[in-house]
């Protein structure tokens, strides 16, 4: 795993993963014949701009007091299975992508909370992954909504 040596690197690596974010969204939304599913994916890269938008303030204003309260996990990205992006893709689908993609991120900055040892470093990895847990758990919602509309 990366190591780094200062709070803005911690930063420029989150806004990067953002940005990766963002493009791993816009690049399915230019994908999909579904206009439906082609709008929930662009949607979903604006959300990732606003979330790096808000990592590049706290990095240019050292503003780290972050939100932590904890969020409700619907697990339901634990039981669906995962398809691999396609212009066929359908709009359960895409959520299940959308909730898989969120989860790793939540992962990953979960992974890193636990390696710092510095505990401003793992109160802002902390935060990072509590704002990906709020979007798989959106995402969660609208597909059981979306779920159950249908069955």
């Amino acid at each position: 795993m990366k190591t780094f040596d200062s709070l803005d690197e911690i930063l420029d690596f989150a806004m990067n993963s953002e940005q990766e974010a963002v493009d791993f969204y816009t690049e399915l939304a230019d994908k999909q014949r579904n206009r439906q599913i082609r709008e929930l994916f662009l949607e979903f890269a604006q959300e990732e701009v606003s979330h790096k938008a808000r990592l590049q303030k706290i990095k240019e204003e050292q503003l780290f007091d972050l939100q932590t309260e904890p969020v409700t996990d619907l697990k339901i990205s634990d039981y669906v299975v995962s398809r691999k992006p396609s212009p066929e893709l359908s709009y359960a689908d895409a959520l299940v992508l959308a909730m898989k993609k969120e989860k790793a991120a939540f992962k990953l900055y979960t992974a890193l909370a636990e390696r710092t040892g510095n505990t401003g470093l793992s109160k802002v990895f902390q935060a990072l992954a509590l704002e990906e847990s709020r979007h798989k758990l959106r995402f969660e919602i609208e597909y059981d909504e979306y779920v159950m509309r249908e069955n």
